[in-house]
């Protein structure tokens, strides 16, 4: 009888990832100091320190969102997944919402509002656009039944930020009741965001972009009125997205078991979220600001176009219009291969062809901007 000897067995060399600048769409490079946070000693989530630590947090979240009336809190999942919770928790299926698309970011809040069995009142423009905001006004006048309007405040996809200020302004002056609810994924940490005066009822973000935390993590923010719609009519909601239930367990003491939060990620928001008030948000705004526009002086001074219409354009997030001879794709691989810069290429099967630069975090400012300039420079001269 033969038997087979097995191999000795070996151990993967541990992984060892190479020092990228970040300049994408997000994620942006994270400063060492949140990196840090996360090399504290791992406490569990029923720990009345960590309690201690959530409300602490909740405040900051809700100081970066402009929110002193309603609740703010985190959902350990990513921004889908507060993207996904606003929907679930506010509309119920059969509801009428009104729901604004200019990219990627808005068609997927218009896929979410279809699976959740709502009556969308779908309002599009073309990329590089954004739906005005008398367009929105006279799509309620049509449905004075819908119960919520959805914006992307800061599409990633195109670059483009949305008035939701002045749509807010117009809500409120109707005397209207349908909910306002904000994409702020990367608007938060890097442009102002005041959802008290604004009006925005429910806003959700996500922890790796201008607030340059790791992945994983959406803060979001919800009104007195948004609160007191939560759980109407028994509204079945998955438990895992209740925020009903993710409210009793960041705000009520003695907490009320949820779920197993990931500590350390926790740690790494917390940290990020000082890090920003201790800047400054006005200060840490107007330097992603000046970036921004550094960036985009730099490309179109070099006879390049961008996507966004220049009266709606993000600072933090240009999307640079790719020349008819030049293979995008090519000069991003180019751009990662050879300098270690990583940029975004469109997003989505009907994109146009684009690269989305990021000028976000702790990477939004203009030595970032020539580096990533000069790369450009010397692959499109190849």
């Amino acid at each position: 009888m033969s038997t087979t000897v097995p191999a000795a067995s070996t151990t993967p060399a541990a992984f060892q990832p190479p020092l990228r600048l970040l300049t994408g769409p997000g994620p942006s490079n994270v400063d060492a100091r949140v990196v840090a946070a996360m090399s504290k000693p791992l406490i569990g989530h029923l720990d009345p320190v960590f309690w201690d630590e959530l409300l602490v947090m909740a405040d900051m979240i809700g100081t970066v969102y402009g929110r002193s009336d309603g609740a703010s809190l985190c959902l350990s999942a990513s921004g889908t997944s507060g993207m996904e919770a606003g929907i679930v928790n506010l509309v119920a299926p059969g509801d009428t919402v009104i729901a604004c698309s200019g990219g990627f970011f808005g068609h997927r809040i218009i896929e979410m509002l279809r699976r959740r069995g709502a009556n969308t009142v779908e309002l599009t423009v073309p990329f590089g656009q954004h739906v005005p905001v008398e367009q929105v006004m006279d799509a309620l006048a049509a449905h004075p039944e819908a119960v919520m309007v959805c914006v992307v405040y800061a599409e990633t996809s195109t670059g483009v930020a949305y008035p939701v200020a002045d749509l807010g302004a117009a809500l409120r002056a109707s005397g209207h009741d349908a909910l306002l609810y904000a994409d702020c994924v990367t608007a938060i940490g890097g442009m102002p965001i005041e959802a008290d005066e604004w009006g925005i009822d429910y806003a959700y973000a996500c922890s790796q972009k201008c607030l340059a935390a790791p992945p994983g993590l959406s803060p979001i923010t919800l009104s007195t009125r948004a609160i007191d719609r939560l759980g109407r009519d028994g509204m079945s909601v998955p438990y895992s997205l209740d925020l009903a239930e993710h409210l009793r367990f960041w705000l009520d003491r003695p907490m009320t078991y949820h779920h197993t939060t990931p500590n350390l990620q926790y740690y790494a928001l917390g940290e990020a979220l000082r890090l920003s008030l201790a800047e400054g948000l006005n200060a840490r705004y107007a330097r992603h600001a000046d970036a921004g526009a550094y960036l985009q002086a730099g490309f179109q001074e070099r006879g390049f176009e961008l996507l966004a219409d220049a009266g709606c354009q993000l600072a933090q997030l240009t999307a640079v219009c790719v020349p008819e001879h030049v293979d995008g794709k090519a000069v991003q691989a180019e751009l990662l291969g050879a300098h270690n810069i990583e940029v975004g290429g469109g997003l989505g099967p009907t994109a146009p062809p684009i690269w989305r630069i990021g000028m976000m975090g702790v990477n939004a400012n203009r030595p970032t901007a020539d580096r990533v300039l000069a790369a450009f420079d010397q692959v499109l001269a190849r």
